[in-house]
């Protein structure tokens, strides 16, 4: 689950992270008003939507006076930003984050990731802040500092203040980065985060380590046992079919092809995607409707697949294990009287059950194509599509 900016740096002072001062808005007098309350003669006008690159899409404004607050605050609200994260539908700018200015006198990147081939947590550190990590991964990766973190005693301090002499913080400000990247580690480990990344921290004239820009995602496995952090989920900025899926703990994934996939398991539903895209068809989705799926969670999922106008046909690859095969065969049919299916449909079932599922789909007189192998499936939809 991703957040706001500024919901990201509202957790990050409750932490004791140094970050400037600022208000969210959600109108332009909203913007003005916050501007007048910071009291700073300079203001930054931050466009708030769940994507990196804001600024080299115009979604960052520094103001120099209130008028200038209201002047940017009318350009950003209401306006599709389109950045290298968006794609090129962009996203709708629909608050704001109205931030005192800094008096930035160096950029560095700090951020915290899992490393799936230690299993561990790992702190990155870099000189190159302001910039795209992997730009900076790409050219010139000796620049980019590494501390791999034991799960048993966590981050030590003497590694934080090694990665900042690494990062070439200086030397007077070295253990108070160190206290700032502590606090982040306990942000990452407490709110069961994936990422926790800071780019730009800044070093400002006055002496001080801070969160310029703050990047915080978060396990939605781990969601349950934290409903503060739940209450951030910004429905606006997600998928709406994303959204229904999460209503009936469906794991679903909006791609950009036109077969739509319904399987059960997630290595399967990889696995169903890589065979369509090897015949030479574009999968509209990722959908995995899990091992303990009824009737009517099927029935939804169909209901999801079909609402994306993109999807030309749809393939079903059930292996039955927990999941029986009588039960998603019950929820297609029920789906296509319901929805009135009218694109091809290649159902291919397998496992538990698989005889009851074949003969519910046989008996239904719908208009279906079954498979006998993943393989046929596949071809046979793709060439349905075409």
């Amino acid at each position: 689950m991703n957040i706001h900016e500024y919901q990201a740096k509202e957790i990050l002072r409750n932490y004791g992270v140094s970050v400037p001062n600022g208000r969210v808005a959600f109108t332009v007098e909203e913007a003005v008003e916050a501007a007048k309350e910071l009291g700073s003669p300079v203001c930054v006008v931050k466009a708030q939507i769940h994507a990196g690159g804001r600024g080299k899409a115009g979604g960052v404004k520094v103001a120099k006076s209130l008028d200038e607050v209201r002047t940017y605050a009318s350009e950003l609200l209401g306006k599709v930003l389109v950045t290298h994260q968006t794609g090129p539908e962009g996203k709708e700018v629909k608050r704001l984050l109205i931030e005192e200015g800094c008096d930035i006198k160096k950029e560095y990147y700090i951020g915290f990731v899992v490393d799936r081939a230690t299993s561990r947590v790992v702190l990155m550190g870099s000189e190159e802040g302001g910039t795209e990590i992997e730009e900076v991964a790409a050219k010139t990766p000796e620049k980019i500092f590494k501390e791999y973190i034991d799960p048993a005693v966590g981050l030590q301090a003497f590694q934080a203040r090694r990665l900042a002499f690494n990062i070439n913080i200086p030397k007077e400000l070295v253990n108070q980065a160190a206290k700032f990247m502590m606090g982040l580690y306990q942000v990452f480990v407490e709110k069961d985060c994936s990422i926790a990344e800071i780019n730009p921290l800044v070093v400002t004239g006055a002496g001080k380590v801070m969160a310029l820009d703050a990047k915080l995602n978060f396990d939605s496995n781990a969601l349950y046992r934290h409903k503060d952090i739940l209450e951030y989920r910004d429905l606006d900025e997600e998928d709406p079919k994303e959204v229904e899926a999460s209503k009936y703990d469906l794991n679903y994934i909006a791609l950009d092809g036109n077969i739509g996939c319904m399987v059960n398991g997630a290595g399967l539903a990889m696995a169903t995607m890589d065979i369509i895209k090897y015949y030479g068809g574009e999968p509209a989705n990722f959908l995995d409707v899990g091992g303990g799926a009824t009737t009517e969670k099927v029935t939804e999922a169909f209901k999801i697949i079909l609402s994306d106008p993109k999807v030309k046909g749809i393939f079903v690859n059930i292996f039955g294990g927990i999941m029986k095969c009588d039960v998603i065969a019950n929820g297609i049919v029920e789906a296509t009287k319901q929805v009135g299916l009218n694109l091809p449909l290649v159902v291919r079932l397998e496992g538990t059950n698989v005889e009851l599922g074949k003969k519910i789909l046989q008996e239904s007189g719908l208009n279906i194509i079954a498979a006998e192998s993943m393989a046929d499936g596949a071809q046979k939809i793709v060439e349905l599509v075409r």
